[in-house]
């Protein structure tokens, strides 16, 4: 098999998106929060002999050169990559570098991207070696298609690690799982990745954290798993392992992950999370109101008090980041002040609300066009900004409330949600509830050559910049350090994330008046409606 080289580029993300943390990652002296995993995890698939070489553009600029060089290009990404993929595809095309586009948004939507060389739809452990054959034998275009939910993640190598300068990022990422039992209405997971979780053995994700060790990271290890409890057994089966490998290495990384809200359940669970250094963790909570829960078949979360599960993972010294969603058809009129209660009694500073948006593969999306009121078209609220995220972007389809009231209500709750005062408070008030012990974030566990210098930038960013919480910022850092000290550390964390949330809902509540403003003087252009499909 003759060698190839391989050039592989990472779109870069929408500009202006909540998950950006630009000014945060400023601070910390990265460039951009995660590197792309799926990439260099195909990276580790191409046969041994081929050249491969690795530009994010979220940190580095594609140059000419970097084009002339390769025999061929390898990308892909998620919806908010679309823009920036095309752009990319039609280099490739006038440099006349064949381009081969694959993950999400490409399986999703494999029409939109025509103009790629080839396609390769679905998980690459079921597939690639389909297109490997056709390179090979010198074909010029194709598409490959994966069999869905069939791809044995127990085959999956070792990432790339190596072709990733780490000093880029805030945190590296690795996957145990694929899938998630439950079946969310808005979500596409299940669609891409199917309702029984695949997880990879235990000895192949530790290999992955012995290869990350070897490499001399230290630090942040995301686990990205949609639902890192979607198979609970295998989850509690592997955790010891993580301890152990923890404790051998002198806990050499920090973890976080995104879960399901029965979390909350399970103590047990809980306790090794902690024990293994789980700090963080995303949750999906999309709604107070049991009805909209229900009708988005998110029934999950209304079989347990969410202010008491939330408030019991903290118990665990591990801080929520959570997800609510404004334009659910079953919502109320009082859905801005459900939300931004739920908000304050819960003490989740870092509260992504979005618009809904009916995602390509998704349930919702094949129900609204079966009903006629999905738009034929990403509804920016600023015709200028690309589709980034749920915050700029969102209602792509007939609403059922009035728009108008549907965004004055969501810009109600990012003003309330990402008001200084109210932010800091939450802040304040998580870092008393958080129960801290063992690896997971405790200052008094902290690795002198690391964190402490990691909470030292923090601090002196914090302090030193022109904002307007400043005075917040000491108000709470003092606080924490009397009442809670072992806290200090993730309260600075969740303090520094304000640097890019604060401006980024200005910018938000911009873009909706905009629109608004455009709804009400009736000058807003309703895009066209899908036909539905036969």
């Amino acid at each position: 098999m003759s060698s190839t080289k391989v050039l592989m580029v990472h779109p870069k993300f929408v500009a202006g998106s909540f998950w950006n943390y630009t000014d945060t990652c400023e601070m910390l002296g990265a460039k951009y929060p995660a590197p792309p995993l799926g990439l260099i995890t195909v990276a580790a698939m191409l046969p041994d002999n081929w050249e491969i070489r690795l530009v994010d553009c979220n940190t580095t600029e594609l140059k000419d050169e970097d084009l002339a060089w390769a025999n061929l290009v390898m990308s892909g990404g998620m919806l908010p990559q679309q823009d920036n993929l095309l752009k990319l595809i039609g280099k490739c095309r006038k440099a006349g570098v064949p381009v081969v586009v694959g993950g999400p948004d490409v399986t999703s939507s494999p029409q939109i991207y025509e103009e790629a060389n080839f396609r390769v739809l679905g998980e690459a452990e079921g597939i690639l070696d389909d297109f490997l054959n056709a390179w090979n034998t010198g074909e010029s275009s194709g598409v490959f298609t994966a069999e869905k939910f069939k791809a044995d993640v127990t085959t999956t190598p070792i990432p790339r690690f190596d072709l990733l300068d780490f000093s880029n990022y805030v945190q590296v990422g690795v996957q145990y799982s694929r899938g998630c039992p439950f079946t969310c209405e808005f979500c596409d997971i299940i669609e891409l990745y199917g309702r029984v979780p695949r997880t990879k053995t235990n000895d192949q994700i530790l290999a992955e954290l012995d290869r990350l060790y070897e490499l001399g990271y230290r630090g942040h290890v995301d686990f990205v798993d949609d639902n890192l409890i979607g198979n609970k057994r295998a989850i509690k089966g592997f955790l010891p392992d993580l301890i152990e490998w923890q404790k051998r290495h002198g806990y050499p990384f920090e973890m976080s992950t995104e879960a399901s809200l029965n979390l909350s359940d399970d103590n047990a669970l809980l306790e090794m999370m902690q024990e293994a250094g789980f700090f963080v963790v995303f949750i999906g909570i999309e709604s107070p109101d049991p009805e909209v829960l229900i009708a988005t078949r998110k029934k999950q979360n209304t079989r347990r008090d969410i202010v008491k599960s939330v408030h019991k993972i903290y118990d665990y010294g591990i801080f929520v980041v959570a997800g609510f969603i404004v334009g659910f058809d079953e919502e109320s009129d009082q859905v801005a002040d459900e939300i931004s209660a739920l908000i304050k009694d819960t003490a989740i500073p870092v509260a992504m609300a979005g618009l809904l948006f009916a995602l390509p593969s998704a349930q919702l999306t094949k129900r609204l066009a079966a009903e006629g009121r999905l738009y034929d078209h990403f509804n920016s609220i600023d015709p200028d900004i690309p589709w980034g995220d749920q915050c700029t972007a969102g209602l792509n389809f007939i609403t059922k409330r009035p728009r108008a009231q549907i965004l004055r209500d969501y810009r109600t709750v990012i003003e309330r949600t990402y008001d200084v005062d109210s932010y800091f408070e939450r802040v304040q008030s998580v870092g008393k509830l958080l129960k801290m012990h063992g690896k997971n974030g405790d200052i008094f566990s902290a690795s002198f050559t690391r964190d402490i210098r990691y909470l030292r930038k923090l601090i002196w960013s914090m302090a030193t910049r022109k904002s307007s919480y400043r005075a917040h910022f000491w108000r709470v850092l003092f606080s924490t350090a009397v009442s809670k000290p072992k806290a200090i550390k993730p309260v600075l964390l969740m303090m520094a994330i304000y640097a890019h949330l604060g401006p980024y809902a200005q910018f938000v509540v911009e873009q909706l008046d905009k629109q608004i403003s455009e709804l009400e003087t009736g000058t807003w252009i309703e895009p066209q409606v899908v036909v539905a499909a036969e």
